[in-house]
């Protein structure tokens, strides 16, 4: 699994090959962006949203850091920090967002399952919260959310925790 895995991921990132891609899934393959529920149903459905939406629109600076590694029965649970700078329109991660330029960390969820040793389905999960303070498309001053830091306190455990709650106001 793993190597079907990471086979995967080197076509999506590395050489941004569509059909390298489907060639590692099922032939009923399921991917979900759950905060923007963007992605695809089926081999058909994959390749529109990998060739239209995804692969070509990864910024060229793209850094995915795996944090850590959960393999099971049938699936893979990958904790990932995503780095990249906004300089293309990404709608897979933010539709209908132009290029703000602005730097992003972001950490990230990716539940792969496996049947009969190839990728059945994707379920990734971020923080859209994170993501758009960061961007400075929503202002977390008064919010209880945070940006950049969640991701850098992922890399460094050793980071100050709780700092949400002092800023923001909450019970001692």
């Amino acid at each position: 699994m793993v190597e079907m895995w990471e086979r995967h991921t080197a076509s999506e990132f590395e050489a941004k090959n569509v059909d390298a891609a489907l060639a590692t899934m099922t032939d009923e393959p399921y991917i979900n962006n759950i905060p923007v529920m963007a992605g695809g149903v089926g081999r058909e459905g994959v390749r529109q949203f990998y060739g239209n939406y995804f692969i070509p629109t990864l910024p060229a600076d793209n850094e995915i850091i795996l944090v850590s590694r959960t393999v099971g029965h049938d699936r893979i649970v990958d904790e990932l920090v995503h780095k990249f700078t906004h300089s293309v329109e990404m709608a897979w991660i933010l539709p209908g967002i132009l290029p703000t330029g602005k730097h992003v960390e972001l950490a990230v969820v990716a539940i792969v399952e496996f049947k009969d040793g190839k990728i059945a389905s994707e379920h990734i999960y971020w923080d859209q919260a994170s993501l758009l303070v960061q961007l400075d498309l929503i202002k977390g001053d008064n919010l209880p959310v945070s940006g950049v830091e969640t991701a850098r306190k992922l890399l460094d455990p050793s980071l100050p925790s709780n700092e949400l709650i002092q800023r923001i106001g909450g019970s001692k």
